[in-house]
């Protein structure tokens, strides 16, 4: 006899993500803080203006945001595989992500 598994209903979350910019010309610093309730990660990066470049702090902030934004993606791809192993799935020959960069 064949049953079907169980319907749950849809699990619905949220997760609280602050990114916080500081500009000390030519250096801007992004920091997010990601909380998901169960666990709080932290990622941090940094954008420099080559000084020959005119100040245009928009695109500083919006390089240290995107660079800590990845870095960020990249500690919840690590978590996620140190999860997997956790609970003994199988091994699977997939990388994760491209993103995932042994560098960071």
């Amino acid at each position: 006899m064949n049953r079907r598994p169980a319907s749950h209903p849809p699990a619905i979350k949220e997760w609280r993500l602050n990114l916080y910019l500081s500009e000390h010309d030519p250096d801007t610093t992004a920091r997010i803080i990601l909380d998901t309730g169960d666990n709080v990660l932290e990622s941090h990066a940094e954008a420099r203006r080559n000084p020959y470049d005119p100040d245009v702090p928009d695109i500083g902030d919006e390089l240290a945001a995107g660079r800590a934004l990845i870095a960020m993606g990249r500690r919840l791809l690590r978590a996620a595989d140190g999860d997997i192993k956790a609970v003994g799935a199988a091994d699977t020959e997939e990388d994760l992500s491209p993103l995932w960069m042994d560098r960071e």
